[in-house]
């Protein structure tokens, strides 16, 4: 294969992409990525000014809704990026959270079922509303953004119903890809390990916390966004294109210890 042909298995020209939790972090480095390589990219988060920055950046569309509100999904987000880019052939669903710290038995029944809503339920249900219409353009492509939480229990750092949830994704990744297969969708998850994001600044910003990421990877190095999302981008073009089903782990080495 020529460079040059390699180039254009990641060519995006004609792609239109839904990246969610695109108002900061992973979310936003995914969403310029795949606008760097051509795709019309609609940005969803709950955060409007950055939203709307973003979007003007990227030359995109900004879509603000709440991914916690999942009856009105459907209607907040797919039907604008219709009227306004076109029929989506990607999602990202890189939207998540956790809504508490305490051990699993002490957890509140309401911090469990946000958890579960944002970090499950919305991916499924926002991956059933563009279903439609990556079935009539001929297929898509739908990466879920879990963590290494979903295989591998963290010492130190309570969150059980952030790695069920993460767990979850993953088998959903696996029964999608299989049941939308014959429409040449394929879903992929991509599970990176620790990197800086909102959710882990004060891990990162201790001494203690430093130190220990530093000892538990083997990577002599510090991971970014830009570290995972090669593997997005790899997935969602055509470089992916006999991909699915899968959960690709992007941790610096973390879980083969």
């Amino acid at each position: 294969m020529t460079p040059h042909a390699a180039a254009h298995l990641f060519d995006l020209h004609d792609a239109v992409a839904i990246v969610t939790g695109a108002s900061s972090g992973l979310g936003a480095e995914i969403a310029r990525t795949l606008a760097g390589f051509g795709a019309r990219v609609a940005v969803v988060a709950r955060r409007a000014d950055r939203l709307a920055a973003l979007a003007h950046e990227i030359d995109g569309l900004a879509v603000t809704c709440d991914l916690s509100d999942l009856e009105h999904i459907e209607s907040s987000i797919v039907p604008p990026v219709v009227e306004t880019l076109g029929s989506p052939t990607i999602l990202v669903n890189a939207a998540g959270n956790r809504f508490t710290e305490q051990q699993a038995e002490s957890e509140p029944l309401d911090a469990i079922r946000r958890t579960l809503d944002l970090n499950l339920l919305a991916p499924f249900q926002l991956a059933r509303a563009v279903f439609p219409h990556m079935r009539d353009t001929g297929g898509g492509a739908i990466v879920n953004i879990s963590s290494i939480s979903g295989r591998v229990g963290v010492p130190g750092i309570p969150q059980a119903s952030y790695a069920a949830s993460k767990a979850g994704l993953s088998g959903l990744t696996a029964e999608l890809a299989v049941q939308w297969a014959r429409h040449s969708i394929r879903v992929n998850t991509v599970a990176p390990g620790f990197f800086r994001s909102e959710i882990t600044d004060d891990l990162y910003d201790s001494e203690r916390g430093a130190r220990y990421l530093r000892r538990n990877t083997p990577l002599p190095k510090e991971g970014s966004a830009h570290d995972i999302v090669g593997a997005v981008l790899w997935l969602a073009a055509d470089t992916g294109s006999y991909v699915t089903g899968q959960t690709i782990v992007v941790d610096g080495g973390w879980t083969a210890r």
